[in-house]
């Protein structure tokens, strides 16, 4: 897919939302937070390889797997069509 065609023009993000601004954007809807960094591979906005920092207070208690899921539910569409994968995570609960 190029990447005028990973532009979000059909997403309630906004008709310019790029694929980081719109994973941001569902990341911290779906876990309660502002404290998120979506990173497209080689700064590219587009890119199809993103990396992931987020810290939420939805993950005290969980174990990583289980906050991986969470991060991953967020963006599901978006791994369907134009995020390939997903390089690194990082979920953090507040007190760490």
């Amino acid at each position: 897919m190029s990447s005028a065609a990973l532009m979000m023009s059909d997403n309630p993000y906004g008709s310019d939302t790029t694929v980081v601004s719109t994973c941001k954007a569902k990341i911290s809807a779906a876990l309660e937070t502002d404290q998120v960094t979506v990173t497209g591979a080689y700064d590219d906005p587009n890119g199809s390889h993103i990396s992931i920092v987020v810290t939420s207070p939805l993950f005290t208690g969980k174990r990583s797997m289980q906050r991986q899921q969470l991060v991953y539910k967020a963006i599901w569409e978006e791994m369907q069509d134009a995020v390939h994968a997903v390089d690194s995570m990082v979920c953090k609960a507040p007190d760490e």
